[in-house]
């Protein structure tokens, strides 16, 4: 029960907290968490893993992460699932796709969206099959939202769809069409970051759609020279 107890984020003295330290608290807490977290066992965290996942996605939807932190909130997030229980796994897939849903394109919800993709990246990767048919909803919304991001945005969205790739595997196949189209546009962008991403996600599809090495080659190819 001690050890559940530390795992909370302490609210009471983040918000004694000046601003500015704020941020660095918080970006401890989940640094203590990603080396904890994957040595407890499911009786350390069940009084407290319905908490730690309600601050871990209050910090995804209001908490303007930067890239460690996102990184950082994706992964403890997955290694709770995958310690503890899965009973909020669907419930948390869900408020992810909602945020990617959201069509606010103002810059203090941008944060919040790329941690979003972030969060779901690493845990179809890292839970894989442990997240049912969420994915199907997961990469309509992705594919629908690149036409519209900016760069940094569809950058991360190949990540994530190479990330469902790997973590799903042929269990994906009915949506490795969707991942291919959408990687055939992001191969000519005009920013270096999501075509090295496009092509990235490509290989991680490679093992499990035969498509790209048969039927479609020779106009993967056309793109790539």
């Amino acid at each position: 029960m001690e050890r559940a107890q530390t795992l909370i984020l302490n609210e009471e003295t983040l918000e004694k907290l000046p601003e500015p330290r704020k941020s660095v608290f918080i970006y401890e807490w989940l640094q203590y968490l990603s080396k904890v977290l994957p040595n407890c066992s499911k009786d350390d965290i069940k009084g407290s893993q319905k908490k730690i996942v309600e601050q871990i996605m209050a910090q995804v939807q209001h908490g303007s992460p930067g890239p460690p932190v996102r990184e950082l909130l994706a992964v403890s997030l997955s290694t709770l699932f995958s310690v503890g229980d899965t009973f909020l796994l669907f419930d948390t897939i869900n408020k992810c796709n909602d945020l990617l849903k959201n069509k606010d394109d103002s810059p203090s919800f941008l944060s919040s969206r790329l941690a979003a993709i972030v969060t779901a990246g690493v845990m179809y990767e890292r839970l894989g099959r442990m997240m049912g048919r969420s994915y199907e909803e997961t990469v309509q919304v992705l594919t629908k939202g690149l036409k519209n991001a900016e760069s940094q945005g569809r950058a991360e969205t190949m990540v994530t769809l190479g990330k469902v790739c790997k973590g799903l595997g042929v269990a994906a196949g009915n949506v490795h069409r969707d991942i291919y189209k959408a990687c055939r546009t992001c191969l000519t962008d005009r920013a270096m970051p999501v075509r090295i991403a496009a092509a990235n996600c490509l290989l991680e599809m490679l093992d499990f759609a035969s498509f790209l090495y048969t039927t479609e080659f020779e106009n993967l190819c056309s793109l790539c020279f």
